[in-house]
């Protein structure tokens, strides 16, 4: 895959993050629309880079210890003391201890919020974690790998010739750097070597803000039932976290001592898809503003009141002035199929609840699908253009808020709901996709047919306000029924335009 040039390599190093577990896209990543645990992503795996002022902090070697716990001191360490640490064979466990306990107290000074409880922190190599269960889907059903193929497909990042769990194992196991998990109450962070030390404070302060909410708020209480509410939720969970790390690395340096990255540090290595990890990295880069947009209205303690009412559609996270305005309308469509045809349901999770049969993949992964086309092997015919995807300042991305969630084609997005179906190994699809506007739906229908045409698309006919399209060979080669009706888009997919009305007969 190609990357756009101005998509640099430094850009992504500072994309770096966790991703596995209850907020971070670790789930949805492995093809499970809720959440587990908490984790970072980074689009191109390397080193944490826990930027360091040319100041020099005042030296505070060991301040005296408060008679009680108070906000920046934890565990025998003020947020502002100096340590004396020796790096050469990493950090043994009294050392790696201290750093804990001292970036605790760092993230109660920013977040302004006690720790109610020591948190364990455990280093493993990424070997170990490619093997580990936290970066694997498991186990999964024939239904339920279909499922997911076809929302992938969908969005144009995962053609029908890719099995999408596989790319989303490859993904996350490049990728993250560490997580949080709520079921053992324990942070696990990845190093790129056998040594085991920590890469910087970057991930760790991340981590510690996950910790921390999971003791006000249980993170384990929630869940996401598609990938659009995952993302909404995720958008303050990890907003929260993000905005936090901000914060903790502004005070690196002139303020705090903070710990460097060891030497030598290097990526995760392997594949790496971007526009799966454009889909999952909504929250990272969406979030934090929507955190501080109620963080600037009531301080601290308006952010905290947010986690009774999570929000409920992504929309909500890149307008949050729209959180609040009550859920986004419901999406429904009877199944019409014929010609043995049948709707695909994806079963149960592993813990024994029930998925849901249908997927809503929200104004993120529509971002994506467009998105997408800046960076795959049809770059020359991309559908947007870098600068209404990236946020750019003096000709450089932001750091903190790389990626545009909200340009024009996605922007008046209401909610949307996708059906599977398939006819043996075939699989077809009715995504109905809900606007604010007739004339916002109709920009959308106008941005998806070129898309199609990137993709090879052709228009084979059009009546009314349907029109039928044909990708005739690679990975994405099916016919397109798309029906605009007012302020709603659907679109119909089946292996050939017989089929159209196999899969959903009469029509939008």
């Amino acid at each position: 895959m190609r990357t756009l040039a101005v998509l640099s390599l430094a850009l992504l190093t500072v994309l770096a993050g966790c991703s596995v577990g209850y907020s971070a896209p670790g789930a949805p990543l492995g093809g499970v629309d809720s959440p587990t645990a908490t984790a970072e992503p980074t689009a191109t795996p390397g080193a944490d880079p826990t930027p360091t002022s040319t100041a020099t902090p005042a030296a505070v070697v060991s301040p005296p210890d408060p008679e009680t716990d108070v906000l920046g001191w934890e565990d025998g360490y003020w947020a502002n003391e100096t340590l004396q640490l020796t790096r050469d064979d990493g950090l043994n466990e009294s050392e790696r201890r201290a750093v804990v306990a001292r970036a605790m107290a760092r993230v109660e000074v920013v977040r302004e919020l006690e720790f109610e409880e020591r948190v364990p922190v455990e280093i493993i190599s990424r070997a170990e974690y490619r093997n580990s269960s936290f970066s694997q889907s498991g186990a999964t059903s024939t239904a339920f790998s279909q499922f997911d193929n076809a929302k992938f497909e969908a969005m144009f990042l995962i053609g029908e010739d890719t099995d999408s769990l596989d790319v989303q194992n490859t993904n996350r196991g490049s990728s993250v750097l560490g997580f949080y998990s709520p079921r053992n109450d324990t942070i696990v962070i990845i190093t790129e070597g056998d040594t085991p030390d920590l890469p910087g404070e970057r991930t760790l302060g991340h981590e510690l803000v996950h910790a921390l909410q999971d003791q006000y708020y249980n993170l384990s209480s929630y869940r996401a039932e598609t990938r659009m509410q995952y993302n909404a939720q995720n958008g303050l969970i990890e907003g929260d976290a993000n905005l936090v790390q901000y914060r903790y690395e502004q005070r690196c340096g002139a303020e705090w001592e903070c710990l460097p990255a060891p030497s030598g540090g290097g990526g995760g290595g392997g594949e790496f898809h971007l526009g799966v990890y454009i889909l999952n990295y909504f929250p990272y880069s969406d979030g934090p503003g929507f955190v501080d947009y109620y963080r600037k209205q009531g301080g601290w303690e308006r952010v905290n009141e947010l986690y009774a009412a999570v929000p409920t559609s992504d929309a909500h996270v890149v307008f949050p002035e729209q959180y609040g305005s009550g859920p986004p309308m419901d999406v429904t469509f009877e199944d019409r199929t014929s010609n043995g045809w049948e709707r695909v349901r994806p079963g149960t999770r592993p813990d024994g609840s029930s998925r849901p049969d249908y997927a809503s993949l929200g104004q993120s992964g529509l971002t994506a699908m467009f998105a997408y086309t800046l960076y795959d092997d049809q770059n020359s015919s991309r559908v947007v253009q870098p600068q209404e995807f990236l946020n750019l300042e003096d000709g450089q991305v932001n750091r903190t808020d790389p990626f545009n969630y909200g340009f024009a084609y996605v922007s008046g997005y209401e909610n949307d709901r996708m059906h599977v179906y398939a006819n043996g190994e075939e699989t077809g699809y009715v995504w109905k996709i809900a606007w604010n506007s007739s004339a916002e739906a109709q920009e959308f229908a106008e941005g998806y047919g070129r898309l199609l045409s990137h993709y090879g698309g052709t228009q084979v006919s059009t009546s009314g306000d349907t029109t039928v399209y044909r990708i005739a060979d690679g990975p994405y080669a099916d016919a397109f029924r798309v029906t605009v009706d007012g302020s709603t888009v659907t679109i119909v997919n089946a292996p050939s335009e017989s089929a159209l009305d196999d899969v959903y007969g009469g029509g939008a």
